[in-house]
C-alpha cells in the first residue's frame, strides 16, 4: 500500500478492466493528433526547436502515468509557460540552438526539483497564492504576449524583439514593408478559423487534427514551400537521449527566478485543473501528490532534452471527451509520438509554420477571460484593479517579473483584507435566533450597558492596533455607558504574540475605565495559544463564555441589569414562548 501511495499509477493498473482498453487506446490516438502539433508549436513559440516540444510530451505522459493521482489529467508543454521559458532561455542562449535546448532542459530539471520538493514538504496550499482575479489578469497578459509573438509566423515571416512592444512594432513594420507571405497567411488564417469554429460548434471534434492534416496535404500537393511558405521539415529520427545538462553555476542561478515562476504557475494550473476534473468525475485527488507527480514529470523531461511542462486545460478535455478511462490514454499517446519519431519522422514535413502559429494562437485565446474582467468592473470590486495591474505587469513589465508581481498583489490583497476586516456591533432582533450585525439588522436591540463586538479576522501584528482602535470607537459611539465588552471571537481563528500583548494592554485600559472585557465563542486552539503566551491572565475563566447567549446571561447575572429577551416575552395568546 505504501508503494501504491507513492506510485498512484500502480493503483489504477492493478484494478484495470478489459473494457477500458479500447476506450483508452482510441482516446490515446485522438489525443496524439493534438499533442504533436501542440508540442511542436509551443516549443517553437518558446524559441526552441520543435522537436523539444515532442520530447517534452513523451516523457511527462509516461512519468505522470506512474506518479499522477488523476486518472485522465494530461501533461505537456503549455501556452501559459511559453513566454516565461522564452524570456529565461533565449537571452542566455545568444542564438545558439544547442545551448537553447540545454538551458530549457536545465530549466525543467530545476522546476521539477522545486515542485517535487514542495509536494514532499506538503506545501500544496501554496498553489493558492494566486487569487482568481490576479490569476485571470496574469493569463490575459500571457495570451496577449503569445498572440503578438505568433502573428509574424502566421503572416509568414519572422521578427525579433526583447519585449512585447518591440515585437508588435517589428510585426507592423514587416507588414508595411511587404514581408507577408500570402499563401502562408491564407492557410494559417483558414486553419485558425477552422479550429475556432469547430471548438465553438463541435467541441468534441478534434479541430486541430483536421486543420493540421488538411494543411499538410494541401501544402504537399501545392508545394507551398516553393512559394516561400516555411514548413516544419523532417523531424530528427529517434528517441531523445538521456543526458544531464552541462552548464555553469551562473546559468543555474540565472534560471532560478524563471524556474520559481514556472513552478508556481504550473503547480497552480495543475492543482485547479486536477480538482476540477476530480469533482466532475466524483474522484478525489491530493494536491501534494499532484505536485510530486508534476515535479517528477518535469525532472524526467529535463533528463531527456525537454522543456518545462504543466497540465493542459485544452488537451485534458479532449482525452475525456474521447472516452479516456485511465492514464493508459497518455501512455498510448506517448508511444504513438515515439513511433512517429522512429518510423515516420517526415510525416509532417510539409506542415506550414503558419498553421502551428494558428494552433498556438487558438490555445492562447483560451486563456483570455474578458467576461470575468467585465464582471469585476460592474460589481465595483477593487479586485478589478488587482487583475488589471497583474495584466499590465505581465504584458509590459516582463513575464517573469509579472509572475512575482501577481503573487505580490495576491498577498497584498490578503494582508489588506486581514488588516482592515469587517467588524460589527451585535444586537438581538425580535423573531430571529442569535445576535446579529446592527448594520444589517438596524432594528435589533442592544442590552443596556453591554457591547457585543465582533472582529472578522485572525488577530496578528498587522491588525492588532486596528482592533483596539475600532473597539475604542465602538465604545465611544455606543450612546450609553458601557459596563461590559464581550468579544464574539468565533471569526478569530489565530492570534500572535503582538495581538496577545495588545489584548493584555486592552484589559488594563478597560479596567481603568471600569469596563469588563469578556470573550464568547473563543476557539480552543486560540485560547490555548493565548495561555502559552501568558495572555489574558486578568480575564477569569468565568468571563470566557461558550456562546454569545451565555455571555449575555452572565452579564445580566453579575450586574443585575434588567433585560427581556423576545423569546421570554408572552406570545399573542399570552403564553410564554417555548
Amino acid at each position: 500500500m505504501q508503494v501504491r501511495s507513492i506510485l498512484p499509477g500502480l493503483a489504477w493498473a492493478s484494478v484495470y478492466r478489459a473494457a477500458y482498453l479500447p476506450k483508452d487506446v482510441f482516446a490515446g490516438i485522438v489525443l496524439t493528433a493534438i499533442l504533436v502539433p501542440a508540442g511542436i508549436g509551443y516549443a517553437e513559440a518558446a524559441g526552441l526547436p520543435g522537436i523539444v516540444g515532442l520530447y517534452a510530451t513523451i516523457l511527462p505522459l509516461l512519468a505522470y502515468a506512474v506518479l499522477g493521482p488523476s486518472r485522465i489529467l494530461v501533461l505537456g508543454p503549455d501556452s501559459s509557460l511559453i513566454p516565461i521559458i522564452a524570456a529565461a532561455v533565449v537571452p542566455l542562449a545568444a542564438g545558439d540552438d544547442a545551448r537553447k535546448v540545454t538551458l530549457a532542459a536545465l530549466l525543467a530539471l530545476i522546476v521539477g526539483i522545486v515542485v517535487a520538493a514542495a509536494g514532499l514538504a506538503r506545501l500544496g496550499f501554496l498553489t493558492d497564492l494566486l487569487s482568481a482575479p490576479v490569476r485571470i489578469g496574469y493569463l490575459n497578459g500571457i495570451a496577449i504576449i503569445v498572440g503578438i509573438g505568433q502573428l509574424p509566423k502566421l503572416f509568414g515571416f519572422s521578427v525579433s524583439g526583447d519585449s512585447m512592444v518591440e515585437e508588435a512594432r517589428a510585426f507592423v513594420e514587416g507588414v508595411v514593408n511587404g514581408e507577408t507571405v500570402t499563401a502562408a497567411l491564407a492557410i494559417g488564417i483558414a486553419s485558425l478559423v477552422l479550429i475556432l469554429l469547430v471548438r465553438r460548434w463541435r467541441p468534441h471534434v478534434p479541430g486541430i487534427f483536421i486543420a493540421v492534416v488538411g494543411a499538410t496535404v494541401i501544402s504537399a500537393a501545392l508545394d507551398l514551400e516553393a512559394s516561400g511558405v516555411k514548413v516544419v521539415g523532417t523531424l530528427p529520427t529517434g528517441l531523445p537521449p538521456l543526458s544531464i545538462p552541462l552548464v555553469s553555476l551562473g546559468d543555474v542561478l540565472a534560471l532560478i527566478p524563471a524556474a520559481l515562476g514556472i513552478a508556481l504557475v504550473a503547480a497552480t494550473d495543475t492543482s485547479v485543473l486536477s480538482r476540477t476534473f476530480a469533482i466532475r468525475r466524483h474522484e478525489e485527488v491530493d494536491s501534494d501528490r499532484e505536485l510530486i507527480a508534476l515535479g517528477g514529470a518535469n525532472f524526467a523531461t529535463g533528463l531527456f532534452s525537454g522543456m518545462p511542462v504543466s497540465s493542459s486545460a485544452s488537451r485534458t478535455p479532449v482525452a475525456e471527451a474521447a472516452g479516456a478511462q485511465t492514464q493508459l490514454t497518455g501512455v498510448v499517446g506517448a508511444l504513438a509520438i515515439a513511433s512517429l519519431l522512429v518510423f515516420f519522422p517526415g510525416l509532417l514535413a510539409a506542415l506550414p509554420q503558419s498553421v502551428l502559429a494558428a494552433v498556438v494562437i487558438s490555445a492562447a485565446l483560451t486563456l483570455v477571460d474578458i467576461p470575468f474582467m467585465v464582471r469585476l468592473w460592474r460589481i465595483g470590486s477593487g479586485e478589478f484593479w488587482l487583475a488589471l495591474a497583474s495584466f499590465l505587469g505581465v504584458a509590459f513589465v516582463g513575464v517573469i517579473q509579472g509572475v512575482f508581481l501577481a503573487v505580490g498583489l495576491s498577498l497584498v490583497a490578503f494582508i489588506r483584507r486581514a488588516w482592515s476586516p469587517h467588524d460589527a456591533v451585535l444586537g438581538r432582533a425580535d423573531g430571529v435566533k442569535g445576535y446579529h450585525d446592527l448594520t444589517f439588522y438596524p432594528e435589533a436591540r442592544q442590552v443596556p450597558g453591554l457591547l457585543l463586538y465582533r472582529f472578522d479576522a485572525p488577530l496578528f501584528f498587522a491588525n492588532a492596533d486596528v482592533f483596539r482602535a475600532r473597539l475604542r470607537e465602538r465604545i465611544k459611539d455606543a450612546g450609553q455607558p458601557i459596563r461590559w465588552v464581550v468579544v464574539a471571537a468565533e471569526p478569530i481563528t489565530d492570534v500572535d504574540t503582538t495581538a496577545a500583548s495588545m489584548l493584555d494592554d486592552l484589559v488594563e485600559e478597560l479596567d481603568g475605565r471600569e469596563i469588563t472585557l469578556a470573550f464568547a465563542e473563543l476557539k480552543d486552539p486560540v485560547r490555548e495559544r493565548l495561555r502559552r503566551y501568558g495572555a489574558l491572565e486578568r480575564v477569569p475563566d468565568a468571563h470566557i463564555f461558550p456562546t454569545v447567549g451565555t455571555a449575555v446571561s452572565g452579564y445580566l447575572h453579575e450586574t443585575g441589569q434588567a433585560w427581556h429577551d423576545w423569546e421570554e416575552m408572552p406570545d399573542e395568546r399570552g403564553a410564554e414562548r417555548p
